[in-house]
C-alpha cells in the first residue's frame, strides 16, 4: 500500500516478488505518475526465471484487497485513520512496515535515529563511525531510493545497521513492539502537522515508539537542550547518554556548518562511545564529515555568489538554522511551497536580519509566510514564481559578488515538484547551467 516514487515501494515490491509472493500493489497515484516505479518493476519481472505475479491497482484502493491478503505492507504517511489499514486489521491480517520488519528480523545490533530535525545528518555521521569498528555496517531506513528489507539477504548477526526513522516508520516499530539497540533522538519540533491534524501528542507519541521497547540493556541518547528529550527521560527504559554541542573539544576541525550541526555531531559522537571507539577514532571520521546532499550542500560559486542547496528544510525551524549557519546577511533566499500546517512567525525576523532579498516558490504556504514579513515590515523585493528555473534566474538578478544564494524552502515540496529531493535536483540543475 503506496509504491511511491522514491525507490522503497519498488525495492519492497521487488523483494517480495523475488521470494515467490503474488503481490498486489496498490496506489491513489495515477499510473501515469507512478510510471517510473511501475516501469522498474516490470524490468525486474522480466529479467526473473519464473512465475512471478504483480498486480497493479493505481489511482484507488480497493477494499476486498485488504480482506483477502495474506500480509499488508504499508508506507510511510498512509493516514493514521485509514478505513483499509481499519479494514485488514478487521480481518486479522498483520501489516507490517519495511524497517520495522527487518527490525524484527535481522538478529543483528540496530542504531536506530528519529528527531524532526538532523536525522539524516546525524545517521550519515553515526554510519561513518560505526564503520570504524570494523563491523560490516549497514545504512538504511529513511534514504532516498531504497527499502529496508532486501538487506536481510546480506546483513549477519554481529553486523550493525544504522536506520533514519522518521515519525511515520516508527509506527511499525510500535506495532512490533520492538526498539532499537541505540536509540537517538536529535531534537523534537512541530511538524507534519497536516498529517497529525495539529496534534502534538499524536506526532511525539510515534516518535516515542524508538525507545518505547528498550529494554535495561539498550541506550538511550538524548538532546540535553531539548524540553521534550527531557519527558522521555522520564519514560526511558535503556540506559540514558545526554549530548549537547559543548561535549565537541573545540581543536576539532569541523567542516559543515551551523550551531545545529554540533548537535548532529555530539549526538554521533555519543553513539561512538556506546560502540567502544576511542575519541581519536570519533575525531577522524568527524572531521573527515562533508555532509549530506540537500542539507546546506555548497553547489558552486559563480561570479563571486555562492550557491546552497537546503531543500530538505521542510520546516521554519530548519531554515531558521541554515541562514543562522550561512553567517552571512547578504543572502538572497528561496523558500515557501506546501504548508504543513507550520507557523512561520519565528521565522519572518531572522529573515528580515539576514536577507536582501526573498523569492518565493507558489503554495499553500507561501501566502502565510508572505503575511508574517509583512508583519515584520519586511522592505526589501519579496518575489513569487511559478517554477525553479524562475526562482533561480530571479535569485540570480538580485545577487552581487559576495552574497549567497540559498534554496531552503521552510515548506513542503508537493504540488510544483514530486519530493524535496526532485526540488532540490532542479535548483542543482539550473545553478549548473
Amino acid at each position: 500500500m503506496g509504491l511511491g516514487l522514491l525507490g522503497r515501494g519498488v525495492g519492497v515490491v521487488k523483494y517480495l516478488a523475488g521470494k515467490g509472493a503474488r503481490v498486489t500493489v496498490t496506489d491513489l497515484k495515477s499510473v501515469k505518475d507512478l510510471a517510473p516505479s511501475v516501469r522498474e518493476i516490470k524490468n525486474f519481472l522480466k529479467n526473473k526465471k519464473g512465475a512471478y505475479q504483480v498486480k497493479f491497482i493505481l489511482g484507488k484502493h480497493r477494499l476486498e484487497d485488504f480482506r483477502s491478503a495474506d500480509m499488508v505492507f504499508k508506507a510511510a504517511g498512509v493516514p493514521l485513520d485509514s478505513v483499509y489499514i481499519i479494514e485488514a486489521k478487521k480481518n486479522d491480517i498483520p501489516v507490517f512496515m519495511d524497517d520495522a520488519l527487518f527490525g524484527r528480523e535481522a538478529g543483528c545490533k540496530i542504531i536506530g535515529i528519529t528527531g524532526t530535525r538532523g536525522k539524516t545528518t546525524t545517521s550519515n555521521l553515526i554510519y561513518e563511525i560505526a564503520k570504524a569498528t570494523r563491523k560490516k555496517t549497514y545504512l538504511a531506513g529513511n534514504v532516498r531510493g531504497m527499502a529496508t528489507l532486501p538487506l536481510l539477504e546480506k546483513v549477519k548477526k554481529n553486523d550493525l545497521a544504522v536506520l533514519e526513522l522518521s515519525s511515520w516508520q516508527l509506527q511499525g516499530w510500535r506495532d512490533l513492539k520492538i526498539s532499537p539497540y541505540i536509540s537517538v533522538v536529535t531534537n523534537i519540533y512541530p511538524d507534519h502537522m497536516n498529517y497529525y491534524k495539529n496534534s502534538m501528542t499524536k506526532y511525539v507519541h510515534d516518535k516515542e515508539a524508538i525507545f518505547a521497547n528498550q529494554t535495561k540493556n539498550d541506550f538511550l541518547v538524548l538532546n540535553q537542550n531539548c524540553a521534550w528529550c527531557k519527558k522521555f527521560a522520564r519514560k526511558a527504559r535503556g540506559k540514558m547518554i545526554w549530548f549537547s554541542a559543548n561535549d565537541i573539544p573545540r581543536e576539532w576541525k569541523i567542516k559543515i556548518l551551523g550551531e545545529h550541526n554540533l548537535e548532529n555531531v555530539a549526538a554521533a559522537m555519543a553513539v561512538g562511545k556506546i560502540l567502544g571507539l576511542s575519541e581519536t577514532q570519533v575525531r577522524k571520521v568527524v572531521e573527515n564529515f562533508r555532509g549530506v546532499p540537500g542539507r546546506l550542500e555548497f553547489v558552486r560559486e559563480v561570479s563571486g555568489v555562492k550557491y546552497y542547496n537546503d531543500t530538505t528544510a521542510t520546516m521554519p525551524e530548519a531554515t531558521i538554522a541554515a541562514l543562522r549557519a550561512l553567517k552571512s546577511e547578504k543572502v538572497i533566499l528561496i523558500a515557501g511551497g506546501a504548508d504543513k500546517n507550520l507557523n512561520f512567525k519565528n521565522l519572518a525576523p531572522v529573515i528580515k536580519k539576514y536577507t536582501k532579498a526573498v523569492v518565493l516558490l507558489s503554495g499553500t504556504a507561501t501566502p502565510k509566510l508572505n503575511y508574517e514579513l509583512g508583519i515584520m515590515k519586511y522592505e526589501l523585493p519579496i518575489v513569487i514564481v511559478e517554477s525553479m528555473k524562475k526562482a533561480v534566474a530571479t535569485a540570480r538578478k538580485f545577487a552581487t559578488r559576495g552574497d549567497v544564494v540559498l534554496l531552503s524552502p521552510a515548506a513542503a515540496s508537493f504540488g510544483m515538484f514530486k519530493n524535496e529531493f526532485d526540488r532540490g535536483d532542479k535548483f542543482l540543475k539550473e545553478v549548473k547551467k
